[in-house]
């Protein structure tokens, strides 16, 4: 017994050791890359705020699509996990490259810019594949108790990841510690996309990532069922009435997750407007690993408050993190900024590890990538939906109709505020109903 125990725990930590060394190279990959492409288009290749905000709204929409209605379909019916995500990687960082090119066989910067939007949309429908995986994978690897623990682990490793990828991302956006090694290259902002540096950086850590998903068993409820013993009413079909509270759950997220989410992109081009902050890219990537070493901190200790408050409370708790940061980005202090940064990461790690944990206890086996495909739409499309239907046309009408580009930009912030609060409301509701549910069936035992 004793040998097989210590078996179950080398496998345990093998598992964990390859879902984390995954989830650190991707979201390494992920502050490289994106944290400075709205600042690319925007003041490089000339597009407006909306249009900014089309390179994550456009993908996504492909992502979520496919995710819940291709993938994630797939994904249960032949119970792939693993082999969905190496392929979608694979196929993501091909995909990469050929954005990169395509982009610079065009002269005109305009339409370099829709290049790219239209092609990361491509590149997204490969990225789906992780994404249905990576979420189904780890409720296949994990029982329900484990879940926010292992959740808030991977999210305060992943975060380690993105401090080193946001700082090699400013270092390689405009050359700007380049200069003193390569004296005969000319730097400029927006050199490292243009020429090439960090799409290839980010399509080399896309194939490196999949080294340790090979370690990593393939998922599936058959391998939950035979591993981790789960309880008989984790595997049984669901009641209706977990139906109904994983639907109001839903459109709660979606609020919290919209409202929070709509300014994530315009954040960067707030902060380097030169009527507001004008902070230069490496300033930049100090705020933003701000938010970056929040999610570090809360990702380890979101399990604990989880287990005082309850997933739902602690994601109230974060929700309301949230709208504070949001609130404090219209501060005119520099020191501020960085603590709104601090509060969005917090947030961020908290409503990530606690949302997941409430949905999973939810979700049916069987159905689990399917509907994990709906669940994760309430995130992939708050990236860019909602900075497309919310910031982004704000700010727009506002600038067009007179108003400041820093008071329009301040604008966004608190509407996304009063969004956010919306989702908080109906998460209260749901929160109360199903404890006085619980009580009513006390009562009649």
């Amino acid at each position: 017994m004793i040998k097989n125990l210590t078996v179950f725990k080398e496998r345990f930590s093998r598992i964990f050791i390859g879902l984390s060394s995954f989830q650190m190279l991707a979201m390494f990959r992920r502050g490289l890359f994106y944290s400075y492409l709205s600042i690319y288009l925007r003041y490089f290749l000339g597009l407006s705020v909306t249009e900014t905000t089309l390179f994550a709204t456009l993908p996504m929409v492909l992502n979520v699509s496919f995710q819940t209605f291709v993938w994630g379909v797939l994904s249960d019916k032949f119970q792939l996990r693993r082999t969905l995500v190496i392929g979608g990687e694979v196929l993501a960082g091909i995909g990469t490259i050929i954005v990169f090119y395509s982009h610079r066989l065009v002269d005109e910067k305009f339409i370099a810019g829709w290049i790219v939007i239209l092609g990361l949309s491509i590149v997204e429908i490969f990225w789906s594949m992780s994404n249905t995986g990576w979420t189904a994978l780890i409720s296949d690897l994990y029982s329900l108790e484990k879940r926010i623990e292992v959740q808030g682990n991977l999210a305060s490793l992943g975060g380690i990841g993105r401090i080193v990828g946001v700082w090699v991302g400013g270092l390689l956006y405009d050359g700007f510690q380049l200069s003193s090694y390569f004296k005969d290259w000319v730097f400029y902002e927006g050199w490292g996309f243009y020429e090439g540096p960090l799409f290839f950086v980010a399509a080399g850590v896309m194939f490196l990532s999949t080294i340790p998903m090979v370690f990593i068993p393939e998922g599936g409820i058959e391998y939950e069922s035979r591993s981790l013993e789960q309880d008989k009413f984790q595997i049984e079909k669901k009641t209706t009435s977990s139906n109904q509270i994983f639907i109001v759950f839903v459109i709660a997220l979606a609020f919290i997750n919209f409202g929070r989410n709509s300014i994530a992109i315009i954040i960067p081009q707030f902060l380097v407007l030169e009527s507001g902050f004008a902070v230069s890219s490496e300033l930049l990537s100090y705020i933003i690993n701000t938010q970056s070493v929040a999610i570090v901190l809360m990702g380890f200790i979101v399990g604990g408050i989880s287990f005082h408050l309850g997933n739902g409370k602690t994601m109230l708790f974060g929700a309301g993190m949230a709208v504070l940061a949001l609130i404090m980005f219209v501060s005119t202090d520099l020191f501020l900024i960085f603590v709104a940064s601090f509060l969005r990461g917090a947030s961020q790690a908290i409503i990530l590890a606690s949302a997941y944990a409430f949905a999973s206890g939810l979700i049916a086996p069987r159905n689990r990538a399917k509907l994990f495909g709906i669940y994760n739409a309430t995130f992939f499309l708050s990236w860019g939906l909602a900075g497309t239907i919310l910031a982004g046309p704000i700010i727009d009408l506002l600038i067009m109709t007179g108003t400041s580009e820093l008071l329009a930009y301040k604008a966004s912030f608190l509407v996304a505020g009063l969004v956010t609060l919306v989702g908080i409301v109906i998460l209260i509701f749901l929160l109360l109903w199903m404890r006085t549910k619980e009580m009513s069936e006390n009562l009649n035992k």
